[in-house]
């Protein structure tokens, strides 16, 4: 940007820092306020979608185990556009969680939802990762996408027969 530029852009930088109330200490109720807002909104994950580098694309798997030895894998489901960018805001904000009782809460509440539509699985294992896409070079030397895991949690509920503890 030219120099000339600098004082408009200084100027915008105070307005920005004040408006979102990041000039308060941290302990401050109406910076903690603005940021749990910034936070629930979506807003400081910004606009990956249209960037010219494609965002990390973060995946969750269900493995179902059944007391035969069957295994059965599943994706959450989604009942429209509106739930699945919920559901990627949601594991957005999941990759970035730092406290793991709050994340491991959220998986088994995850996987209470499987378990429900699959009663008979006794134990389900959540996995949740990034899936990383290769540049358009390694895709055209035959490179493919390629799935790391971030967390992974193994859940156990009662059998169908058997009521839940209390």
């Amino acid at each position: 940007m030219p120099n000339s530029w600098s004082p408009g852009l200084k100027r915008g930088d105070v307005f920005a820092t004040t408006a979102l109330a990041q000039n308060l200490e941290m302990s401050n109720p109406l910076r903690q306020t603005v940021a749990t807002y910034i936070r629930i909104a979506g807003i400081e994950i910004g606009y990956g979608f249209f960037a010219p580098k494609v965002g990390i694309t973060r995946k969750l798997v269900f493995e179902l185990r059944y007391p035969d030895g069957r295994t059965e894998y599943e994706l959450p489901q989604v009942g429209g556009n509106a739930t699945g960018l919920r559901l990627s805001l949601l594991f957005e904000n999941i990759s970035r969680m730092q406290y793991e009782p709050l994340r491991k809460t959220i998986f088994k509440m995850l996987a209470f939802s499987i378990w429900q539509e699959h009663p008979g699985a006794e134990r389900i294992r959540s996995v949740f990762g990034f899936v990383l896409v290769p540049s358009i070079a390694d895709f055209e030397r035959g490179k493919g996408e390629s799935y790391h895991i971030l967390y992974a949690y193994e859940f156990r509920f009662p059998p169908v027969n058997e009521p839940a503890p209390p």
